[in-house]
């Protein structure tokens, strides 16, 4: 058991780090053991507020909005979101176990033993949002992209092997190569909550805390333990880049202004460019909502909506026209609990109406980027 625990003195308070991995039913049945034998005054688990009522209820899963996600502008948070837990679902089921078990279990044990439960994580939204602002077009992409090869593999993983993964040294390499494929995401994703959660932990009440980590945390908060963390500037959410949207409003503009000069130039110069406007951005939008198996009426709007949006930086097609399905096609209760089989194979994703709606508001947005590009460079040659 002591393999797993890291012991530290601060300021006199007696500190245990718990590392665990996620999905290892061994784990939870250390928690449980640590915590019993030890009777901490706190236990800090590694959850935010929106992960502890998820775990305390799974089934409020199957009440997402849908339409209200494509309002709020959480496709990309919503699918990275789910690539990554169903993941961890995934590799649970092949273990015979549950995800998050080990956090249900200190839950329970801190129940039962009277110990301060503590929710030492940041809000998971407040993670994603740093690591979406810190991420250009093409790594988001990427970064969406690398998630889905990596975790759409059929290996069967025995508990051995992922007993591997509470070993130091085979997590400090694991966090070397995220560093190295993605840097800022690694600080965000590991060094930043490393020092929330040590800051969380030095503040919970009483003598003695055990902290339930995963195990690729646990090197990073011992060392934090000891230093003074800026918890404001972890908890904040940074501004968005300005020069985006400058962009993003300047394009459009300028766009709109060279259809105008062409109608004073020549009524017909000024027709056809409009033409090229709608045609090229509503032609591909419909285009790729139809490879995406969108519903006629999807379709429809796509082609409708396109040239329109593509001029206002503050509506994406994508958006619409995810909006339209949803409403035809309204993902039921089963599709909602399937994500996790359905999201890595091609055949269920398709039946699946909830990951089809992610899809197509992914894929029109893409047909609609190209449209513009295409008939704005049209434009310019043909002006100029």
């Amino acid at each position: 058991m002591e393999d797993h625990l890291v012991r530290l003195d601060y300021q006199g308070k007696e500190i245990i780090l718990v590392a665990t991995a996620h999905v290892l039913k061994q784990s939870a049945d250390l928690i449980k053991k640590v915590i019993h034998e030890e009777q901490p005054d706190s236990v800090c688990v590694e959850l935010d507020e929106e992960r502890y009522q998820s775990i305390q209820n799974p089934k409020a899963w199957e009440n997402t909005d849908i339409i209200q996600i494509i309002k709020s502008k959480k496709i990309g948070f919503l699918l990275a979101n789910l690539i990554l837990g169903s993941y961890q679902k995934r590799i649970a089921k092949g273990l015979d176990t549950i995800a998050g078990r080990e956090m249900l279990e200190g839950i329970n044990s801190a129940k039962e033993t009277g110990a301060q439960l503590v929710l030492a994580d940041r809000s998971i939204k407040t993670t994603f949002t740093r690591i979406w602002r810190k991420l250009n077009l093409w790594d988001k992409g990427k970064l969406l992209f690398d998630l889905l090869l990596s975790s759409d593999d059929d290996k069967d993983l025995s508990n051995e092997d992922v007993s591997e993964l509470l070993k130091m040294d085979v997590l400090a390499s694991v966090t070397a190569q995220a560093r190295a494929q993605f840097p800022k995401i690694a600080d965000i994703l590991i060094s930043e909550r490393d020092q929330y959660i040590a800051h969380k932990i030095k503040e919970a009440p009483g003598r003695k805390v055990v902290a339930i980590l995963g195990g690729a945390h646990v090197p990073g908060v011992k060392e934090e333990i000891y230093k003074t963390q800026d918890i404001a500037g972890l908890s904040s959410v940074p501004p968005g880049n300005t020069a985006s949207r400058v962009i993003a409003w300047a394009i459009p503009l300028l766009i709109a202004g060279l259809i105008v000069y062409s109608f004073i130039v020549n009524i017909e110069t000024g027709m056809r460019q409009l033409s090229s406007w709608v045609l090229w951005n509503g032609l591909l939008a419909a285009a790729f909502t139809a490879l995406s198996f969108g519903h006629p009426l999807s379709i429809l709007t796509s082609l409708v909506a396109a040239p329109f949006t593509s001029l206002n930086p503050l509506i994406a097609c994508g958006w619409v026209t995810g909006i339209v399905e949803a409403t035809i096609r309204k993902p039921t209760v089963q599709d909602i609990n399937n994500i996790p089989r359905d999201i890595f194979r091609v055949k269920y994703f398709l039946k699946n109406r909830f990951l089809k709606i992610l899809l197509i508001v992914i894929m029109a947005n893409i047909g609609s980027s190209i449209g513009s590009l295409v008939a704005g460079l049209d434009i310019v040659k043909t002006l100029f």
